[in-house]
C-alpha cells in the first residue's frame, strides 16, 4: 500500500495518491492532473476512483479532467448533485482499491455533502481517515459556506458536531488523520502548520473535539470570529459542480507573449487588470501605472481570489521571464482562466521602450517612528486577529481582505502610512490604493517585524488563545 500526500503550499491544500495492488485512488486532486497520471503509469497502476470530500470553494479540483483522461469514476457523498457523470455514494458505502478498502463516511457540517474517507488496510484494520474540511489539525471546517434556504451556519455547525462525535471521534487513537488543508487556508480559523496527525492527538489538542463539550458550546466556538469568506468561493464551487476547461487549454490560450505596444493597446482598450507578480522590492522601484501588485512568491492565488474576486476578469501579466506558465497555472487553480497574455521581456521591456512608469514611496520603520511624532496617519492591513494581538496604538485596522470596505477611511489630501507583518500585504494594499488615486500612500518596509525594533508605542500582546 502506498499513501502519498501531495501538498501545495500556496493553497495550503493536500491531495492524496493511494495505491494498492495495481489500483489507485486520488483524493481531492488539483486541477493540473498529469502528475497523478505519471505516478500511476510509473508504477504500472490504473487510477480507479477520484474521491471528492466536498465541493471545494477555495480551489478548482482536477476531478473532471482526471476522469476524462483516465476513465476513473468520480465519487461524492450523499446529497451532491453534479453536471457530469459521478457516483453519489451512500453513507458507509465501501470501495475496493486493490487489497484495501475505502469507506465513505457522510459527515455533513462544513457542507451538506461533506464526507470523510476511511481507509482499511489489507487486514481490514482502520488505518487512516481522509477528513477533507470536516476535521483539520487543530480546527474544523467553517460551517458558513453552504448556507441555503432555511439552513443557517448554526444549523451546519450542529450537523458538524454530530458528524464529528458519531463518525470521527469513535475511531481508534492511532488512526492517521490526513486533512484537506493546513495553516493558511481560509476554510478554517486555527489550522495547524502540521499536515498529518492522529485521532488521538486531535482529541487531546483540538478545541472542537474536547471531551464533554456540549453542542451549544461547539456551535458558539466554531461560529465565533468567522470572517466573511473570500468572494471567489461561490464561483469555484460552481466550477466544481458543473465542470471547467482543461488546464492545458487554458495555458495554451493564455501564455501569449505581447509586445509593449500590443500590451499597451489591450490595457487601454479593455477592462483588463494589469497584474504585476514580481517581488515587492522590485515593484516599489517601478511599475506600469494602474498595475496591481500580488507577488507570486507570497500567498498568490488566494490573494488574487480575495481581491480580484471575479474569476472572469481579464488579466494582463507582468512577470519575471520564465515564470509565465507557472503563474497562469496558479491562477487557474482558483478559477482565473481569462489571462489575455503577458508582457514579453517583462517590466524591463516597458522601461526600455521609454513608456510611462510609476513608483511607490516606501520608508523604514525608523522613519515612521519620527512621522508618528508629527501625528502621521497609520493603517494596519493585517488580519483582525493579528491587529487585536498587538498593534501600533495610533494605527487604524483596515485588513487587506476587506480593503474595499475601508476605502473611504483613507485621506487623499495628506500622506498616510500602510504596514502589514513583513511587507508583502502592505505593497498589495498600496498598489490598489494608488490605482484608485491615492498617490499619497506610503509603504512601511519590513512591516510590523521592523516596527517591533523601534520605540513606537504599541499595545500589549494578547495571547491568541484568548481571541477565540
Amino acid at each position: 500500500m502506498i499513501i502519498e500526500q501531495i501538498y501545495t503550499g500556496c493553497l495550503a491544500q493536500g491531495a492524496y495518491y493511494i495505491e494498492s495492488n495495481g489500483e489507485v485512488a486520488i483524493i481531492d486532486p488539483l486541477r493540473e492532473v498529469q502528475d497523478y497520471i505519471e505516478r500511476a503509469n510509473k508504477n504500472g497502476a490504473k487510477i480507479k476512483y477520484i474521491f471528492e470530500t466536498h465541493f471545494h470553494a477555495d480551489f478548482v479540483s482536477g476531478h473532471v479532467t482526471l476522469a476524462e483522461k483516465t476513465g476513473a469514476k468520480i465519487v461524492y457523498g450523499p446529497t451532491a448533485k453534479t453536471s457530469f457523470d459521478s457516483i453519489i455514494a451512500e453513507d458507509n458505502q465501501v470501495f475496493k482499491v486493490g487489497n484495501i478498502t475505502i469507506t465513505l463516511l457522510h459527515t455533513p457540517g462544513h457542507t451538506m455533502e461533506s464526507s470523510c474517507y476511511l481507509l482499511k488496510d489489507e487486514n481490514g484494520k482502520n488505518h487512516a481517515i481522509f477528513s477533507g474540511d470536516t476535521l483539520f489539525l487543530g480546527d474544523v471546517g467553517r460551517p458558513d459556506l453552504a448556507q441555503k434556504g432555511d439552513i443557517t451556519e448554526k444549523d451546519l455547525a450542529g450537523f458538524l458536531f454530530e458528524s464529528l462525535r458519531n463518525k470521527v471521534m469513535p475511531l481508534a487513537d492511532d488512526v492517521i488523520v490526513y486533512p484537506a488543508h493546513g495553516a493558511g487556508s481560509a476554510c478554517g480559523k486555527n489550522l495547524s502548520k502540521e499536515t498529518v496527525g492522529t485521532i488521538g492527538n486531535q482529541k487531546e489538542t483540538n478545541y472542537a473535539l474536547r471531551a464533554n463539550m456540549t453542542k451549544a458550546e461547539f456551535v458558539k466556538e466554531v461560529t465565533d470570529g468567522l470572517l466573511p469568506p473570500p468572494a471567489y468561493f461561490p464561483l469555484n464551487v460552481k466550477l466544481n459542480k458543473e465542470g471547467y476547461q482543461d488546464i492545458e487549454e487554458v495555458i495554451k490560450n493564455s501564455a501569449k507573449p505581447l509586445s509593449v505596444d500590443d500590451f499597451e493597446i489591450i490595457a487601454n482598450e479593455t477592462d483588463a487588470i494589469i497584474l504585476d507578480i514580481r517581488h515587492q522590492s522590485e515593484f516599489i522601484k517601478g511599475f506600469i501605472p494602474q498595475s496591481i501588485f500580488i507577488g507570486v512568491d507570497g500567498g498568490f492565488a488566494p490573494w488574487v481570489g480575495a481581491l480580484i474576486k471575479d474569476i472572469k476578469q481579464p488579466i494582463l501579466l507582468v512577470s519575471e521571464k520564465g515564470r509565465e506558465e507557472e503563474v497562469i497555472t496558479r491562477l487557474s487553480r482558483v478559477g482565473f482562466d481569462n489571462v489575455l497574455g503577458y508582457l514579453e521581456g517583462g517590466f524591463n521591456s516597458w522601461q526600455d521602450a521609454s513608456k510611462e512608469i510609476d513608483t511607490l514611496r516606501s520608508v523604514s520603520a525608523d522613519v515612521l517612528e519620527d512621522k508618528i511624532k508629527e501625528n502621521a496617519l497609520v493603517f494596519d492591513v493585517r488580519k483582525p486577529g493579528e491587529f487585536t494581538g498587538e498593534h501600533i496604538k495610533v494605527a487604524e485596522s483596515t485588513p487587506l481582505d476587506f480593503l474595499n470596505n475601508h476605502i473611504s477611511e483613507f485621506p487623499k489630501n495628506k500622506d498616510f502610512y500602510v504596514h502589514c507583518a513583513g511587507g508583502y500585504r502592505s505593497v498589495i494594499a498600496s498598489s490598489i490604493l494608488k490605482a484608485r488615486g491615492f498617490h499619497n500612500v506610503i509603504d512601511v518596509a519590513g512591516g510590523y517585524s521592523a516596527i517591533r525594533n523601534t520605540d513606537i508605542e504599541r499595545t500589549y500582546v494578547v495571547c491568541p488563545s484568548t481571541l477565540k
